[in-house]
C-alpha cells in the first residue's frame, strides 16, 4: 500500500467506502428489470454517492433520467418526473407514441418538437392528471431500456407519489426506478407508493453511518495517506460517521495542513467539537468570501439549494459578471459544486448553515425582496415559492394572499392534498386576517379538505370560526355544511347529518350550495333513525332549490340523488330518472360526477337485491373511474366490486380481497365500515362464526356511535344469522328484531330480507312462530307495493317457511320453488343455493325423486363459492337423508394438487378432535416440523387461514373421496 500519493480533486473518494452489501445487492437489482429500488439515510449518508456508483454500473444502452425534487410545495404535477425528460428528445420517435404522449409537450418544452400534438385537455382536472400519468408511463417505457432516478423523494408532492403508485401498476418491463429519500425529516410515503409492487421487485436499504475502520478507510482514500487509528478514531467522534460531514472535515485541515501532517496533528481535528463540526467547517468558507460575494450567497441560500444565476442577479441587483465572480469565489471555497451542469450548494447541509448563519432580520429582507421578484414575473405557477417567501419574510398577509392562491393553482391541478395543506397553514394565526378572508379560507379549507385527506385538521379550524358572532348568515351556512361534509368524510354520519341541517335555513340565499346540502340530506343510508319521510321531503326541497339555482350541474345532481333515494326504496321510477341521467350531456361531459353517480346507483341497486343492475351500472363506470384519476373513488369502486362480487357469488380470491380492503385506511370514513362489515361476512361463510360473531359486535358498536344506517342494519341481520348457527337461537331472535325495528323507524323496508328470513328461522327454534306472523305479514304488504328482489324473495321464502311449519307442505314447496327462481333471476346466487337447499330437504322429506338432485345442486353452488359453513350444513343434512355426498362437490376435480394427502387427513383429524400439533407428532412418530408442514398444507387446501376453524363435517366431505 502506497505510504502517500496526492489527495483526490475535489475533496471526494475515488473509492466507494463501507457500502459494498447494499452495492452488490442493488446491482444485481439494477441488471434484471423491472425493479425498484429505495435508498435511505440521514442527510449526507451517502445516497447520492450510491446513485452515481449504481449508474454507473448501468449498461451503455439504457436511458439514464434523473430529476429531483425541490424544498418548497410546488402545486405543478411531477415536476422531478419531467425534469427528468427533458434532456433527452434524442431517444424519441415521434411515430411510435400515442396521441395521449402529446400532454406532456406543454409541460416539457425542451422535447414538445419531438411529441405527438397536445390532444385536448380534459375539463375535468383529475382526468387531466390522469392522462398526464399515463403519458408519462407510456414515454418511459418508449426510452426504455431505462433507469428513472428520482433523487430526494421526501420533498416530494403527492401527485409524484400517485404517479409513482400508478407507474408501479403500470411498470414497463424494461424500467429501472431508483429513488433516495432522508429519514431525518420524519416519515413519508415513500413506503407507501411502493406498497403495491409485486413481490420481490422491490430492493431497499438503509444507509448507516460509517464505522471507526471505514471512517479511517475513507480518510485515507482523501488524503492519500495512512490514517492511524487514533485519527480514525477522533474523526469518527467528530463526524458520527457521516461520510459526507468526514470529506468536509478533511477539506478544512487540507487547507491548513499539508496531507501528509494531519496525521500527526491530532490537535487540530480536537480543535472541533462534536455538535458544531460541520457549522464550523462552512463558516470558516465564507469568512474568505469578500462582503458582496457573502451577500449573494446568503441571498442564494434562502432561494433554493440549486442557484439560478439570472434569478440571484435580480434579486440582488448585481450584475451578471458579479454574480458569476462571486459564484467563482463559492465554489473554489468548497461552499457550491457543479451537479449535471448546475451550480449547487454542496449539500443542503452546507445550506442550512449558511441560512442560518445569516441574521434573522437580513433572512426576512431577502425572503420579501425574492418574493416581489417572483411577483413581477406574473406566473401563477410561482405562487408556492411566493407564499413559502412571503411566509419566512414573517408578512402574513401577503403570505396569505399568495397561499390562497397557490392553493388555487394546486386544485387547477388536480392536486387537492397540497392545496388544503397551503390553506391550513394560511389559518395558523387568524387573527391577523380579516373575518372575510377568514370565512373564505376555511370554506376552500374544508371544500378541498374532503378529497384532500386533510380533514381532522380543517375541521377543528371550521368550528372555532363558527363560534364568531360576526358571522352573516350566509357564511355561516356555507361553513356548515362545509364542516358537516368533513365528518361525514371521516365516518361521523349522525354529525354530519346535523351540521347540514343545521346550515339549509342559513343558505337560503345560496340555492346552488342549499341545493346541494339537501340532496345530502335526502340519502337514507347515511344515518340512522332519520325517517323515510323526512329523505323525500329534503328531496323535494332540493329540486326547488336547484330550480331557484338556474344551474344545469346542481339540477343534474339533485336528480342524481332523487335516483338514488327511489332506488333504495324500491321505485320502479327509479331507473326512468338514472336512464335519463346516464345520457344526460353534463353527466358525459363531467366523468368523475358520472363515476360517483353510477357507484351510489350501484350500491343502491345491490342493498335492494338487484345484482344484474348492480353488475351493469360498476361496467360503465369502472373506466370512468380509472379516467377521472380520483384515488378516493377508485378505492371505494374496489370496495363496491367486493361488494357485488359477493352477492353474485364471485368468491375466488375474494376473502383475501375482503381482508385486504377491511384493513386499508380508506379516506372515505363510511368506506372503511363498510369494508369492514364485507370482511365478517365472508369470515362467517368460511367457518369462522365466533371471530365473525365477535368483530360484528364491535362493528354494531362502532356504527351506532357514530350513527350510520348502513351498514348498521344488515350487521345486525348477519349476526343475527352467526348467532343461529351458533346454537343461539335467543340471541339470533333478538338481533334479528332490533334490526327490524330500525328499519321499521327508518321506513326502508327493502332493506329487510336478511333479518326478516333469520327472524322466522329463530322463532321457528324457539317455537314462536305465533310471535312473527304479523310481521311478515306486514312486510309482505310493503313488498309488494316495491320493485326490489331480495325483500320480495325474503317474504316469499318466510311464506313458505310459516306454511311448512303449519303443515301445508305443498303450499310451502311452491313458495319455495318460486323464491328459488326469483333468486336466481336477480343474480342472488347464496339465497338461490339457501332456497334449493330448503326445497331440496323438504322434497326428501316426502320421498320426491327430485329431492336429492337439489341438494346436490345446493352443495355444488357452496362448493364453488367455498362456503364451509353452508358446505357443512347440507352435508349434515344429505346424510339425514340417506343422500350420497358427491366428491369433489365443486361441480368438477379440483385444481391438481388439493385433494388433502392421506397423512394430512389424519393430520388435520386429530386437530379437529382438540390435539396439540406436539401430541399428533408423539402418536403419529412425527417430528414436530413435519405435523406444521403438513397441517399448513392442509389448511391451504381447504382454504381456511387457522386450525380453530377445522370443522368435523368439513372434514367428512374429504373423507368421502
Amino acid at each position: 500500500m502506497p505510504q502517500q500519493s496526492a489527495p483526490p480533486a475535489g475533496g471526494v473518494s475515488p473509492v466507494l467506502v463501507g457500502r459494498h452489501a447494499e452495492f452488490t445487492a442493488l446491482t444485481a437489482a439494477v441488471s434484471a428489470p423491472p425493479a425498484l429500488i429505495v435508498i435511505q439515510g440521514e442527510a449526507g449518508i451517502g445516497k447520492s454517492r450510491l446513485v452515481r456508483e449504481l449508474l454507473a454500473a448501468v449498461p451503455d444502452t439504457s436511458a439514464l433520467l434523473i430529476g429531483h425534487c425541490q424544498q418548497l410545495h410546488d402545486p405543478f404535477p411531477l415536476g422531478p418526473v419531467l425534469d427528468a425528460f427533458q434532456h433527452h428528445g434524442d431517444l424519441i420517435e415521434t411515430d411510435r407514441l400515442s396521441p395521449v404522449v402529446g400532454s406532456l409537450a406543454p409541460l416539457v418544452p425542451e422535447i414538445a418538437d419531438r411529441l405527438p400534438a397536445p390532444p385536448e385537455r380534459p375539463a375535468d382536472q383529475r382526468e387531466a392528471r390522469h392522462q398526464i400519468f399515463r403519458a408519462a408511463t407510456e414515454l418511459l417505457e418508449h426510452v426504455s431500456p431505462a433507469v428513472l432516478v428520482l433523487e430526494d423523494l421526501h420533498w416530494a408532492d403527492t401527485v409524484t407519489f400517485d404517479f409513482l403508485a400508478y407507474l408501479i401498476a403500470h411498470q414497463p418491463a424494461n424500467l429501472t426506478v431508483i429513488v433516495t429519500s432522508r429519514t431525518d425529516l420524519g416519515t413519508t410515503p415513500v413506503g407507501e407508493a411502493f406498497a403495491r409492487a409485486p413481490a420481490g421487485r422491490t430492493k431497499s436499504v438503509r444507509l448507516a453511518p460509517l464505522d471507526v475502520a471505514e471512517v479511517g478507510e475513507l480518510s485515507r482514500h482523501l488524503l492519500g495517506v495512512d490514517v492511524p487509528d487514533a485519527i480514525a478514531a477522533g474523526l469518527y467522534e467528530v463526524t458520527g460517521g457521516v461520510p459526507f460531514v468526514v470529506e468536509e472535515v478533511l477539506r478544512t485541515l487540507l487547507a491548513r495542513l499539508p496531507a501528509a501532517e494531519i496525521p500527526s496533528h491530532p490537535d487540530a481535528l480536537a480543535a472541533l467539537s462534536v455538535s458544531t463540526a460541520l457549522r464550523d467547517v462552512v463558516v470558516q468558507r465564507l469568512t474568505t468570501l469578500d462582503a458582496s460575494a457573502r451577500e449573494m450567497i446568503d441571498a442564494a441560500a434562502v432561494i433554493d439549494l440549486a442557484i439560478d444565476p439570472a434569478l440571484l442577479a435580480e434579486v440582488t441587483e448585481y450584475d451578471g459578471r458579479q454574480v458569476a465572480a462571486a459564484l467563482t469565489s463559492a465554489h473554489a471555497a468548497g461552499l457550491l459544486h457543479e451537479h449535471e451542469g448546475r451550480i449547487r450548494f454542496r449539500h443542503v447541509l452546507a445550506q442550512q448553515i449558511v441560512y442560518e448563519a445569516t441574521p434573522l432580520p437580513i433572512r426576512q429582507w431577502w425572503h420579501a425582496r425574492v418574493a416581489l421578484v417572483l411577483e413581477e414575473r406574473n406566473d401563477p405557477m410561482y405562487s408556492a415559492r411566493i407564499a413559502h417567501h412571503y411566509q419566512r419574510a414573517g408578512r402574513i398577509r401577503e403570505f396569505v394572499q399568495w397561499a390562497e392562491a397557490a392553493a388555487d393553482e394546486a386544485v387547477r391541478h388536480g392536486n387537492e392534498a397540497a392545496a388544503a395543506e397551503f390553506l391550513r397553514e394560511a389559518t395558523v394565526d387568524m387573527a391577523a386576517l380579516s373575518l372575510d378572508d377568514r370565512v373564505r379560507i376555511a370554506t376552500k379549507l374544508g371544500r378541498v379538505a374532503v378529497d384532500g385527506l386533510a380533514h381532522a385538521e380543517a375541521a377543528p379550524i371550521i368550528t372555532r370560526l363558527l363560534d364568531s358572532q360576526q358571522l352573516t348568515q350566509a357564511a355561516r351556512g356555507e361553513l356548515r355544511f362545509a364542516l358537516g361534509r368533513l365528518y361525514r368524510q371521516q365516518g361521523f354520519a349522525r354529525d354530519g347529518y346535523g351540521e347540514i341541517e343545521r346550515a339549509v335555513d342559513d343558505l337560503y340565499d345560496r340555492p346552488d350550495l342549499q341545493a346541494r346540502a339537501l340532496a345530502v340530506l335526502a340519502a337514507p343510508e347515511t344515518v340512522v333513525d332519520v325517517p323515510l319521510e323526512v329523505h323525500l321531503a329534503r328531496s323535494v326541497q332540493a329540486e326547488e332549490a336547484a330550480r331557484r339555482a338556474g344551474s344545469p350541474e346542481v339540477e343534474l345532481g339533485v336528480r342524481i340523488a332523487r335516483a338514488s333515494l327511489l332506488l333504495e326504496q324500491g321505485d320502479p321510477s327509479a331507473w326512468e330518472l338514472i336512464e335519463s341521467a346516464r345520457h344526460d350531456i353534463v353527466l358525459l361531459t363531467q366523468p368523475r360526477e358520472h363515476a360517483r353517480a353510477a357507484i351510489n346507483w350501484a350500491q343502491g341497486a345491490l342493498h335492494i337485491g338487484d345484482v344484474k343492475r348492480a353488475d351493469e351500472l360498476l361496467g360503465e363506470g369502472r373506466s370512468i373511474a380509472e379516467r377521472s384519476g380520483s384515488p378516493r373513488l377508485l378505492e371505494v369502486y374496489e370496495l363496491v366490486c367486493a361488494m357485488v362480487d359477493h352477492a353474485a357469488g364471485r368468491w375466488d380470491g375474494l376473502a383475501e380481497r375482503t381482508h385486504d380492503l377491511a384493513s386499508r385506511a380508506f379516506g372515505f370514513g363510511a368506506a372503511s365500515i363498510e369494508a369492514r362489515y364485507l370482511d365478517c361476512l365472508m369470515l362467517g361463510s368460511l367457518g369462522s362464526t365466533v371471530e365473525a360473531a365477535d368483530r360484528l359486535a364491535d362493528l354494531i358498536r362502532d356504527c351506532e356511535e357514530v350513527g350510520t344506517a348502513w351498514p348498521l342494519i344488515p350487521a345486525r341481520a348477519a349476526l343475527a344469522r352467526v348467532r343461529l348457527i351458533l346454537g343461539d337461537a335467543g340471541g339470533g331472535f333478538d338481533e334479528a328484531a332490533a334490526a327490524l325495528d330500525q328499519i321499521q323507524r327508518k321506513g326502508m323496508w327493502t332493506w329487510a330480507a336478511d333479518a326478516l328470513v333469520c327472524l322466522v328461522d329463530a322463532a321457528a327454534a324457539l317455537d314462536r312462530t305465533d310471535d312473527v306472523r304479523a310481521r311478515v305479514e306486514a312486510i309482505g304488504a310493503h313488498a309488494r307495493q316495491v320493485e326490489a328482489p331480495a325483500i320480495s324473495v325474503a317474504v316469499t321464502m318466510c311464506d313458505a317457511l310459516i306454511a311448512q311449519l303449519d303443515g301445508g307442505g305443498d303450499t310451502a314447496e311452491e313458495l319455495m320453488s318460486r323464491a328459488r327462481s326469483m333468486a336466481h333471476a336477480a343474480g342472488l346466487v347464496q339465497v338461490t343455493a339457501q332456497a334449493t337447499e330448503r326445497l331440496g330437504d323438504w322434497r326428501c322429506t316426502r320421498g320426491a325423486a327430485d329431492g336429492p338432485g337439489l341438494l346436490t345442486e345446493a352443495l355444488t353452488i357452496y362448493g364453488r363459492l367455498a362456503a364451509r359453513q353452508d358446505i357443512a350444513r347440507v352435508t349434515r343434512t344429505m346424510r339425514r337423508h340417506g343422500v350420497a355426498v358427491p366428491y369433489p362437490w365443486r361441480g368438477g376435480r379440483p385444481a391438481h394438487g388439493n385433494d388433502l394427502s392421506r397423512r394430512e387427513r389424519e393430520v388435520v383429524g386429530r386437530a379437529a378432535a382438540g390435539r396439540t400439533n406436539r401430541e399428533i407428532a408423539a402418536e403419529m412418530f412425527l417430528s414436530p416440523r413435519t405435523v406444521e408442514t403438513h397441517m399448513s398444507n392442509a389448511l391451504r387446501k381447504l382454504g381456511l387461514r387457522s386450525r380453530d376453524e377445522l370443522d368435523a363435517d368439513v372434514l367428512e366431505i374429504e373423507a368421502d373421496d
